[in-house]
Order: C-alpha cells, then sequence, then structure tokens
C-alpha cells in the first residue's frame, strides 16, 4: 500500500507533463506580432518616471 501512495502521483505527475507537452506540440504558441504590441501599449511604467528627481550636489 505504500509502495502505491508513492507510486501513483508520481505516475500522476508524469501524465500532466506528458498532456503539457501533447497539447504545446498539438496547439503551438502563437508568435507575438508587433502591430498587436502598438494597439495595446506599453504593459509597464519605465523606471525613469518611478523614481524621484535628482536633488543634485548641496553645498
Amino acid at each position: 500500500m505504500a509502495v502505491l501512495a508513492v507510486l501513483i502521483p508520481l505516475l500522476m505527475l508524469g501524465v500532466v507533463l506528458a498532456l503539457g507537452r501533447y497539447e504545446e506540440l498539438l496547439l503551438p504558441a502563437k508568435k507575438a506580432d508587433p502591430s498587436e504590441d502598438a494597439l495595446a501599449g506599453p504593459a509597464t511604467v519605465p523606471l525613469t518616471i518611478l523614481r524621484s528627481p535628482d536633488p543634485g550636489p548641496k553645498g
């Protein structure tokens, strides 16, 4: 019984990984189209906008 408790989850993991590979072969990922990105705009904000301005040297 203990052997089954170890083997069954490992076999299930193997099945899930095999199905994932099968899905990748069956439905390949579509390559990104640059024109779609241009319509959506940037997804992130540049770090230069988030940083506070440099106060400069004090003296």
